[in-house]
């Protein structure tokens, strides 16, 4: 005899208005600043209390799909990588491993848009880089420079005008600094991490796109094994524990 299957558990209620919400935005084609129904009309639409809808408002907030205007009613929310930004380093759970990932992304990003910035550069671009990297190496011989490291990194890629990324790099830069709260990744060698920077610079002002790629993936293999070394020593810390 083959055994009974296990019951499923179903979702708790709200989860499941949560996403007749979002079916209900996505099916009507809503955009941000388009109003919902109110609460009293969506719950007996779902056959459900008005607490559960407005548990499930509250929910959809939190993410960033919804907002409500006091007074005035819910409404679909623009698009924004914020509530993630504000969550990041709860999220984190002083993981080095999820550190880890997320800069090896970053790096794979960074390293194959590079050729695009090459090709579109402006001067006025790679002389606001050569004054950042200026600004890196005073603070290098007394103190770390991460105001300048994130925005060396933005000022890169700005001349492309594509928000997603310049938002992402922004994320994963707030993720390595995050990390910072429960482990030491501090350059332990400053004034090489600023050449590191003045060479990839260098390389974008002479629109060589192999030596650019080669220097900004150099970077990243530094920054790599700070990470594995604190991760390293976080473990054996563990087991001595």
């Amino acid at each position: 005899m083959k055994p009974i299957k296990p019951l499923e558990r179903p979702p708790l209620l709200h989860v499941s208005v949560q996403e007749s919400l979002r079916s209900y935005v996505e099916d009507n084609g809503l955009k941000a600043g388009d109003p919902l129904p109110p609460e009293s009309f969506l719950a007996q639409q779902l056959g459900v209390g008005r607490n559960s809808v407005r548990e499930a408002i509250k929910a959809l907030e939190s993410v960033g799909v919804l907002e409500t205007r006091r007074g005035v009613g819910v409404f679909v929310k623009e698009f924004s990588f914020q509530p993630l930004l504000d969550n990041l380093a709860y999220g984190l759970q002083a993981s080095l491993r999820d550190v880890e990932e997320l800069l090896e992304i970053r790096r794979v990003l960074e390293t194959g848009l590079i050729d695009k910035t090459i090709a579109m550069i402006s001067a006025e671009d790679v002389a606001a880089l050569r004054a950042v990297t200026e600004r890196m190496r005073e603070r290098a011989e007394r103190e770390s420079f991460a105001e300048e490291d994130q925005l060396f990194h933005q000022l890169l890629f700005r001349c492309q005008n594509n928000k997603m990324l310049s938002t992402l790099i922004d994320i994963f830069w707030t993720a390595f600094h995050k990390a910072s709260d429960f482990a030491n990744l501090a350059s332990p060698t400053p004034l090489a991490t600023w050449r590191e920077h003045h060479e990839i610079v260098e390389a974008i002002a002479a629109r060589d796109v192999e030596a650019a790629r080669r220097r900004l993936d150099a970077h990243y293999s530094g920054i790599q094994q700070v990470i594995a070394m604190n991760r390293s020593r976080h473990q054996v810390a563990s087991r001595e524990d």
